[in-house]
């Protein structure tokens, strides 16, 4: 019993010391990719991850802050730099594939995430140090982009948004519902390392700048945005695309019941800054701010 209680009270007071841990700064690297208009296979578009072209994936690179609240969680601040990128040459849908548009696109967004931690080890090892944990979260939030699509033309990329390629006006600044899983280990109190997986859905549907119908020539503000807009004639004529004329003016060019979305996953490694916490603060912050040889006053317990 005596032996329990010990074991007890020494975790107690580990414990307490790694609550003074709370904040780390951190950043993250991996890859990227997207679901909307371009990509997938023979059928039309399918749902989440299944119309995904993997020879697509892009880089994805960013920085955050974390704060931990509670045990369990935590609200991260995070800026990333995403780049999507689609092309319809890679698809084998005969529709898409004579469609002939092709984007890429760097996103730069701002979220705001908070973290639930589902799953913890608390002391890796069983050392009673509690120095080295392990803990995996489910996380979601909000977030802003700015995005910017392009589409190489005569060896350069050139910004779609300005050309109005269907002759709609967007804008390039949009929100998006960052969602996903992670874990991290946190080594020595002061080193995390990390994984995440996040799919962030979005509120428009021109990441690719393909969304509604194809556009008549004659409304379209510039010879560059007329050759932009259908690229269909850029290819040589065969058996295996749907004839010319179903992408003539007015007929389908995307598909505007869903939302472009992107996918990234990242590894990340993030250094814990020590803090103080409120029952260090409230027993012994006074012994380092100068009170030596004051005296402390004792309130009587009842």
């Amino acid at each position: 019993m005596r032996k329990l209680s010990l074991i007890i009270l020494i975790s107690g007071f580990a414990i307490s010391g790694f609550a003074q841990y709370n904040l780390d700064l951190g950043l993250q690297v991996g890859g990227s990719n997207y679901l909307g208009e371009i990509g997938g296979k023979e059928d039309s578009r399918k749902n989440f991850v299944s119309d995904i072209k993997m020879s697509q994936t892009k880089f994805a690179l960013g920085g955050f802050v974390r704060y931990r609240f509670i045990p369990r969680l935590s609200a991260k601040v995070g800026l990333n730099y995403v780049r999507i990128s689609g092309d319809d040459k890679l698809s084998t849908n005969p529709g898409r594939a004579g469609r002939n548009l092709s984007f890429r696109n760097d996103i730069t967004e701002l979220a705001v995430t908070a973290e639930y931690v589902f799953y913890e080890i608390p002391d890796l090892g069983r050392t009673m140090r509690f120095r080295n944990d392990f803990k995996m979260y489910a996380f979601a939030g909000i977030g802003a982009i700015y995005h910017n699509p392009k589409a190489l033309y005569n060896g350069k990329y050139i910004p779609l948004q300005p050309l109005k390629t269907e002759g709609v006006s967007y804008g390039k600044v949009n929100a998006s519902i960052p969602l996903g899983i992670g874990l991290y280990a946190t080594l020595d109190k002061k080193h995390r390392i990390g994984w995440e997986l996040s799919w962030r859905t979005t509120f428009t549907d021109y990441l690719d700048d393909i969304s509604t119908v194809y556009a008549d020539p004659a409304t379209l503000s510039s010879p560059e945005a007329v050759a932009l807009a259908n690229r269909r004639d850029e290819l040589k004529e065969t058996n295996n695309y749907p004839h010319p004329t179903n992408y003539a003016p007015g007929n389908k060019r995307g598909d505007p019941s869903h939302k472009d979305s992107f996918i990234s996953t990242s590894l990340s490694y993030s250094y814990v800054l020590r803090g103080k916490s409120s029952f260090y603060k409230s027993r012994y912050g006074s012994v380092f701010k100068g009170n030596k040889g004051k005296k402390r006053k004792v309130r009587a317990k009842f």
